[in-house]
């Protein structure tokens, strides 16, 4: 017996996979029960895996969830931007020097980035305040 019974397509890793639902609910428009994601998957995932899925994205709080039925309809807690602001402060906040952290991602910003940050963290942002 092999390692893929509960799998009906290839084994990915399970970043790989959250990553791929997450994506497809971001494409959806709007919140889908783990039955509706199983079809968008087109059979590649068993319904079991899927519920699986969902339900520890949600822990993760990437996903929200709503009563809908018997079921629960998840979607994205967030856009893409939102996701990637959250890896970063994830990224920050594991580091013990903030600071040295920040100066090293300022310093590797491109002059038009750094600008937009400045414009981001308002006119007084180079006040040193």
């Amino acid at each position: 017996m092999d390692g893929d019974t509960h799998e009906r397509g290839s084994k990915l890793p399970n970043g790989a996979r959250e990553a791929e639902i997450l994506a497809l609910l971001q494409r959806a428009g709007g919140a889908l029960t783990p039955g509706e994601v199983t079809e968008q998957l087109d059979g590649e995932l068993t319904y079991s895996s899927v519920v699986t899925i969902l339900t520890r994205m949600h822990s993760k709080q990437l996903l929200t969830r709503t009563r809908r039925g018997r079921a629960y309809a998840y979607a994205p807690s967030t856009d893409e931007a939102g996701f990637a602001a959250r890896r970063m402060r994830t990224v920050l906040e594991e580091r013990s020097d903030r600071q040295a952290v920040l100066a090293r991602f300022a310093d590797s910003l491109s002059d038009s980035d750094a600008e937009l940050l400045r414009q981001l963290l308002g006119p007084d942002s180079d006040t040193g305040r």
